[in-house]
């Protein structure tokens, strides 16, 4: 049923979730997962002043603990996992990147605690929006 999840995170709790229900589809349908983190350019730009270049340095580093830490654990769980960091408008990475695996599933992370809340989150509402694919909102 799913050969290919994809899993974006940020580091946030709504991420945590998905990265746990993307690792037990995975095991579950020996799939491999894939998992993106992005820089939104809408809100730091492109490296180029240096305090910019700071700030994006930084978070890019974030972003590479939270994708090592998701592939050891992956790994750990016997579940083979590609990962990928890029800059960009997160909603259109995340598509684009899982039309580039061409992913059976995309698992994200909603924010609030449910969803009668009203607020899963500007890029979720937008995935679920546009993707051509099964989007979990967990």
């Amino acid at each position: 049923m799913y050969d290919t999840i994809l899993v974006p995170i940020d580091g946030s709790d709504g991420a945590n979730r998905a990265i746990e229900h993307g690792l037990e589809l995975a095991e579950r349908f020996d799939a491999t997962l894939y998992s993106i983190f992005v820089v939104d350019t809408r809100l730091y730009g492109e490296p180029g002043l240096s305090s910019t270049e700071l700030v994006i340095d930084e978070i890019e580093d974030t972003g590479h603990g939270y994708l090592k830490n998701l592939t050891e654990r992956a790994e750990n769980e016997g579940i083979e996992v590609e990962t990928r960091s890029c800059h960009g408008v997160p909603h259109r990475q995340i598509i684009d990147y899982a039309d580039e695996v061409d992913a059976d599933a995309i698992v994200m992370g909603f924010q609030g605690k449910t969803h009668s809340e009203g607020n899963i989150g500007s890029v979720v509402e937008r995935v679920l929006r546009d993707a051509s694919r099964p989007v979990f909102a967990v």
